[in-house]
């Protein structure tokens, strides 16, 4: 896990999310609530989650590309990916960001 002083050291200590470097959850019913840290340059390639996504960045940047559209998600910005839609995601700088996937 990442040592971001980003977020504050409880959420720190959460367990570490699987397969995302850098990120820990926290499990909440219906939906896990997870708190992530990227490097500039860490790509996430095209795939799909079961799950309803909705983020916002707190530090940096993301190109998120969905649906043949890209765009810059900065600070402050939220972004929604629908259950089964299939997007990849660029960190055009080292990023911070709060996601929600809400279970089905």
């Amino acid at each position: 896990m990442s040592k971001n002083t980003e977020f504050p050291e409880p959420i720190r200590r959460l367990p570490p999310l699987d397969g995302h470097a850098g990120a820990v959850k926290l499990d909440a019913e219906g939906c896990d609530v997870v708190f992530a840290t990227y490097q500039a340059g860490t790509v996430l390639e095209p795939h799909s989650h079961e799950t309803d996504n909705v983020g916002v960045v707190t530090r940096g940047a993301i190109l998120l590309t969905m649906g043949g559209r890209s765009e810059r998600i900065g600070p402050g910005d939220w972004y929604h990916v629908p259950a089964g839609t299939i997007h990849a995601a660029e960190f055009l700088e080292d990023t911070t960001e709060v996601e929600c996937w809400f279970h089905k």
